[in-house]
């Protein structure tokens, strides 16, 4: 019998001194103790572990019982009685087995475990895994380390959920793990402020950095993709309660400061293979952006924070945070980006941001990530924000500073229907110039004429494909007829009479030559169709058309029709703003022309 098997071992064992036990030994201890387990015998075990009299043994050789024991809990269901009788024998071996031992007996059971066992696995052994690096002496620190990164390397393949279904039901266990994991890491952090109070002791700095490298890679799986605000129905949501800790901690150890303002990184180790450095300082700068988020956003900390830092200083720390999150693709990162650009910009009163912050480089990337994010995103919803924070960023610069960004985007955005967006807020400022009694000269004189010479021209003169930058087109014809109608010859303050002849040269004309050339193009393309469309329908069949320079989706010769006359109506419309701006300059000549008679 198991039992008597192990009795045997343990009598024989009593009589010898701890330093004459042998491998044989130790080897029929695990059997011995693994077949009890197995066998259906594990309160007779715990009697044997609870005994007094056993507790050199139980200290030199329990260990050997970890993989056993975690087998066996996983094995029983929840209300057995055995089960019950293995976690205190658990409990036992942590309390009385050598520290040295358990830790990579309870560290190899966790590297093995794999799925949807990795957080069950995680949770059950927290407890056991804490007492046991509580016991350490030596080498502490690096023990704590070791164990906090081997949690949460298993832990980082496992999906993180995302709604408000998925959070609820947690069915990995990831989001109860992440918060058993930071309640775990608490006596370790307790030490450091203790010992930071008294002195700053070598190994109590190293268990500090032990803790910092646990929040930085904590703030990249899982908060980085989490979904992070309050949702209706989820009383206490786990990750902001994971968030909240992981800012505490950091405060607690006087790290937050430091890596919100000073871009602190930790001790980074020196790597000689290049890649593993820039996977490193990726790895940071996630990290750094998801804190940034946390603290700005969802106010983690806020209240710690001293009220001293003006908005235009908390936007120029906060801008490479952004453009990191701007980066990225995925959904629950890019809104955190878009999130945190806002309620920075969100601070600021409009026309307050100086144009030498233009001298920056995030300040000229982000917006260009945001135009990326505008034009490109699968995700509506994102499209839509991007665009209303781009607004914003556009609104919160002086006139100097919006006419830098505006020549800017005018020159990297490569999309038409930015283009367009930016002529037309161009438009709305060149109003406020000419209506305001303050004389804002950015938008006026010889400053606008240097804008529209990027404004009114054909990129490809004659040769544009007019139905891809209708967009652009449109708003600059409005523009221009605008300032015909609103700036008069003889006050030219916009400076468009002097330009005139130049507009006429690289814009009027060239577009009269495009639209020409586009609608006999598509004209003669509708005649085709026309005429094969009845052999085409009688043989049912199916055609691809190129507009703009792009192969469309298959399409019957119906609906090839339908996006030919669709071309047509919007050349028709470009040809109909064109006629009126010519009316408008001839009108205007003539008027200064009869007055000079």
């Amino acid at each position: 019998m198991a039992v008597d098997e192990l009795q045997a071992i343990i009598q024989r064992c009593q009589i010898l001194e701890e330093a004459d036990f042998k491998g044989e030994d130790f080897n029929l201890f695990q059997v011995a103790g693994q077949k009890c387990l197995e066998d259906g015998y594990a309160a007779q075990l715990l009697e044997v572990i609870q005994n007094e009299k056993n507790k050199v043994i139980v200290k030199n050789m329990g260990w050997n019982l970890i993989s056993p024991l975690v087998r066996c809990i996983f094995m029983y269901k929840q209300e057995d009685d055995k089960r019950e009788h293995c976690l205190k024998i658990l409990d036992q071996l942590a309390q009385l087995g050598n520290p040295k031992e358990l830790l990579l007996g309870l560290l190899e059971q966790i590297e093995q475990t794999s799925g949807e066992q990795v957080c069950q696995t995680v949770m059950l052994l927290l407890q056991p895994l804490q007492t046991v690096l509580l016991k350490l002496q030596n080498k502490k620190a690096y023990s704590v380390g070791l164990s906090l990164a081997m949690i949460m390397n298993q832990l980082t393949p496992l999906p993180v959920p995302y709604t408000k279904q998925q959070i609820q039901e947690d069915k990995l266990g990831l989001c109860q793990c992440c918060n058993a994991v930071v309640d775990f890491a608490k006596p370790f952090v307790n030490e450091v402020v203790k010992n930071m109070e008294k002195s700053s002791e070598c190994n109590d700095m190293e268990l500090k950095e032990e803790l910092l490298k646990f929040c930085m890679k904590s703030l990249k799986y899982p908060l980085l993709t989490a979904q992070l605000e309050q949702l209706e129905g989820i009383e206490e949501h786990p990750f902001r309660y994971f968030a909240t800790e992981i800012v505490h901690i950091l405060w607690d150890t006087r790290e937050l400061m430091p890596l919100m303002f000073l871009h602190r990184k930790g001790k980074s180790p020196d790597w000689e293979n290049q890649e593993f450095a820039d996977i490193e300082q990726k790895n940071s700068a996630d990290s750094l952006a998801c804190l940034a988020y946390l603290v700005f956003v969802q106010h983690f900390g806020i209240d710690c924070f001293p009220v001293v830092f003006s908005p235009s200083y908390l936007l120029q720390c906060n801008m490479m945070h952004i453009e990191v999150l701007l980066k990225r693709t995925e959904e629950s990162v890019l809104s955190k980006g878009l999130d945190l650009f806002e309620s920075c910009l969100l601070r600021m009163e409009d026309n307050s941001l100086l144009h030498q912050y233009l001298e920056f480089r995030d300040f000229i990337n982000v917006p260009q990530d945001l135009v990326k994010v505008m034009t490109l995103c699968p995700i509506e919803h994102l499209r839509k924000k991007s665009l209303n924070v781009l607004q914003l960023f556009i609104d919160k610069f002086d006139a100097e500073g919006k006419h830098t960004l505006f020549r800017c985007l005018l020159k990297t955005s490569n999309h038409a229907g930015v283009e367009g967006y930016v002529i037309k807020n161009i438009k709305d400022q060149i109003h406020l110039s000419l209506t305001k009694a303050c004389d804002n000269i950015w938008f006026t004189g010889h400053h606008l004429v240097s804008l529209l010479d990027l404004v009114l021209l054909l990129p490809e003169g004659a040769e544009t494909d007019l139905l891809q930058n209708s967009d652009r087109i449109m708003a600059s014809l409005n523009l221009l007829r605008y300032l015909i109608i609103k700036d008069c010859e003889s006050d030219n303050q916009t400076g468009v009479w002097t330009v005139l002849a130049k507009i006429k040269q690289n814009f009027l004309k060239p577009l009269h030559v495009g639209l020409n050339m586009s609608k006999a193009h598509y004209e003669a393309e509708i005649k085709n169709k026309k005429e094969n469309r009845r052999e085409a329908h009688s043989s049912n069949t199916v055609c691809s058309v190129t507009v703009s320079g792009e192969k469309m989706p298959a399409m019957t010769p119906e609906m090839q029709l339908q996006v030919l006359h669709s071309a047509l109506f919007t050349f028709d419309l470009i040809e109909s703003v064109l006629a009126r701006v010519e009316e408008l300059i001839e009108v205007k000549v003539k008027a200064v022309m009869d007055e000079n008679s």
